[in-house]
């Protein structure tokens, strides 16, 4: 992480960036064991977290600044919850891997570009004369 306070939203982007990149993986090795037996899919939980640390009152400037980042982390879970339809209990579903998958490699896009925004407004402030 950077430390300054003009670096705030990007630390936070890059976070979020971080938690997308364990989605992947964690989408991708879904996929790799769509035929083991008794596999069960994982997924990652990341943005509720995000949301509580942001949650209350007041500017979104103060609660960015005064996030810590370091206690804010992707989980990973083994998703038990959903009922099989198969007869070897595996419960990972090609289409909605490959759905999801789509889903974050979008978001992880959108925020490495907002990342890349981000620099670019500070660096614009910079050349300012």
């Amino acid at each position: 992480m950077i430390g300054s306070d003009a670096y705030n939203y990007i630390n936070v982007l890059n976070k979020a960036a971080d938690a997308s990149w364990v989605r992947n993986e964690v989408i991708a090795n879904n996929l790799a064991n769509v035929d083991t037996p008794g596999y069960k899919r994982k997924d990652v939980v990341f943005e509720s977290y995000l949301e509580n640390a942001l949650k209350g009152s007041g500017c979104l400037d103060k609660k960015v600044r005064n996030m810590n980042l370091d206690g804010i982390k992707p989980f990973v879970y083994t998703d038990y919850a959903k009922l099989s339809y198969r007869y070897d209990d595996n419960n990972v579903d090609v289409a909605t891997e490959n759905a999801n998958l789509a889903e974050n490699q979008i978001r992880y896009y959108t925020l490495l570009d907002s990342m890349s925004q981000e620099f670019s407004r500070i660096k614009t402030a910079l050349s300012v004369k």
